[in-house]
């Protein structure tokens, strides 16, 4: 069984007095995969509670990634660079419109231009879909929202069921804070490749039940998450105005069989092959592989397609048959989310929007957002854990992804700023683990410094490593020592800019 730890983050932030911070700016889900099997992978930093007492140190992990910071001052196009969050309106059955408007000023002042709100089939949702909208527009900011049908939850079958998606769409087009692109309503989905709508072909189904019948101002730019090999996106030509790459958040190539096929990965993780094998797995964290066929396969319907790009902390998801059989994990390590964003960075001229998934997808352990609303009977991996440490790196790798300067951006953080950042997550694992699964056991820290510092990161009394860190973004490794727990220190110039220290937690 896993261990879940709190993700632990601080930010110590110098602002000019005269510059203030300003605010600008699920359960139905199962993951598909056209290529490969999901299978139960590896570990995950989610799992339910209670830590371990009785595993055993693996041999020392390094891994120190350095990049500047961006000095880009192009603004974004305003209808592209995007970045949205995924928010599941399922979970939301208790929220009031302050409760929506506390998350929407979160998720604006942590650099997230909007949300895609997932909907599905229960009744209550189109109003609580009402109260978002509602606060959005309240919240000032110019926050904004588009539908995301969950087919997976939605019927889809006659005719009449696509009322229900075109009600949303025609009740919010020219709401102002629907979320336009290409001068049309954006709209999108999770899943929807099996739905006809009672026509004759899924193609047909939603380009007459759905598409043709949403004119004027209520057209839409409709950019779904079908989960179907990218060579057969020319079925859907006149239909769709791009695609959704959902699978891309995660490496979910690296299943058991995957991981057996390699060298090194099997037994005892401090073996010599180690290094190399956690080079390759690095490698495929890294990877736009998936990214390049999407777009590719877009470019050649011509149009000027849009690409949208996931992006997400981790994924783990541990329910029963009994309940919804949703029971696996994919890879997380290799500071998966900030590795994900450096890889988008790099191909950003590609990419038109990005959707982090997820802002409180909780059952999938995702979610970047605080814990509220009503979970999917998920308390037993997410109470305790908060992920909000997420949003502090979020906020200044969405500015590079848009190739803005983040000294004059106008968000937070704002002009003199980030003094130094400390991310830090706890991977633990029980020691249960089968031969052909990575034990692999480390605290992962992501370091943002404005100038050159030495780091400390201590997981026991005895067991610390110092790093010498430059300017801009270092993401680094140490093991855990059993019984330990986790420090990090930044000094400069003899002086202590942040001692991070978590209390109450034990490996």
């Amino acid at each position: 069984m896993l261990v879940h730890f709190p993700l632990v983050f601080l930010s110590l932030v110098a602002l000019s007095l005269a510059s203030p911070l300003r605010f600008i700016g699920h359960i139905n889900h199962r993951n598909h995969n056209s290529a490969v099997t999901v299978q139960p992978v590896l570990r995950s930093l989610n799992s339910s509670t209670g830590p371990s007492s009785s595993m055993t140190p693996t041999s020392s992990v390094t891994t120190t990634t350095t990049s500047q910071a961006p000095t880009g001052t192009s603004s974004p196009s305003v209808s592209s660079k995007y970045v949205i969050a995924h928010f599941m309106v399922g979970n939301s059955y208790p929220y009031t419109v302050d409760n929506w408007l506390s998350d929407i000023v979160l998720a604006h002042s942590s650099g997230i231009d909007g949300f895609a709100l997932n909907v599905g089939v229960d009744t209550w949702q189109p109003s609580q879909v009402a109260n978002a909208y509602q606060a959005a527009l309240q919240s000032g900011t110019g926050f904004k929202l588009f539908m995301s049908f969950d087919m997976s939850s939605l019927p889809c079958t006659t005719a009449s069921d696509a009322a229900t998606l075109r009600t949303y769409i025609t009740t919010y087009a020219t709401h102002p804070n629907q979320l336009i692109y290409n001068g049309r309503v954006m709209a999108s989905t999770f899943s929807g490749e099996t739905c006809t709508f009672g026509q004759g072909s899924v193609a047909s189904g939603w380009s007459t039940q759905f598409v043709q019948q949403l004119t004027g101002s209520s057209a839409v730019h409709f950019v779904p998450s079908f989960f179907v090999d990218p060579s057969q996106f020319n079925t859907y030509s006149g239909v769709i105005n791009g695609m959704f790459n959902w699978n891309s958040g995660w490496p979910i190539q690296v299943t058991t069989s995957y991981v057996s096929s390699i060298p090194g990965l099997l037994g005892d993780i401090a073996s010599s092959l180690a290094s190399a094998a956690s080079s390759l797995l690095s490698s495929v964290i890294g990877s736009t592989t998936t990214d390049e066929t999407y777009i590719s396969s877009l470019a050649a319907m011509g149009g000027g397609q849009t690409y949208m790009a996931a992006v997400s902390p981790w994924f783990f998801t541990h329910y029963g048959p009994s309940t919804y059989n949703k029971n696996w994990i994919y890879l997380s390590d290799e500071h998966l989310y900030a590795t994900r964003w450096e890889s988008l960075i790099n191909i950003r001229d590609q990419v038109d929007l990005v959707e982090i998934i997820s802002w409180n997808d909780y059952g999938e352990s995702h979610y970047v957002g605080p814990i509220e609303g009503a979970q999917p009977m998920s308390q037993a991996w997410v109470d305790g854990n908060d992920h909000t440490g997420w949003l502090n790196l979020t906020v200044l790798l969405r500015l590079r992804i848009q190739n803005r300067n983040i000294s004059h951006s106008g968000q937070r953080p704002a002009h003199n700023v980030v003094a130094s950042t400390f991310c830090l997550s706890f991977c633990v694992e029980r020691s249960s683990w089968k031969a052909n699964q990575l034990p692999n056991y480390n605290v992962w820290a992501v370091v943002l410094a404005t100038s050159p510092a030495t780091v400390v990161l201590s997981t026991s009394s005895s067991q610390s490593q110092t790093f010498n860190v430059p300017a801009g973004v270092s993401k680094l490794a140490v093991p855990i020592q059993p019984g330990g727990t986790m420090q990090g220190t930044l000094t400069r110039g003899g002086q202590t800019v942040i001692d991070l220290q978590a209390t109450g937690l034990h490996f």
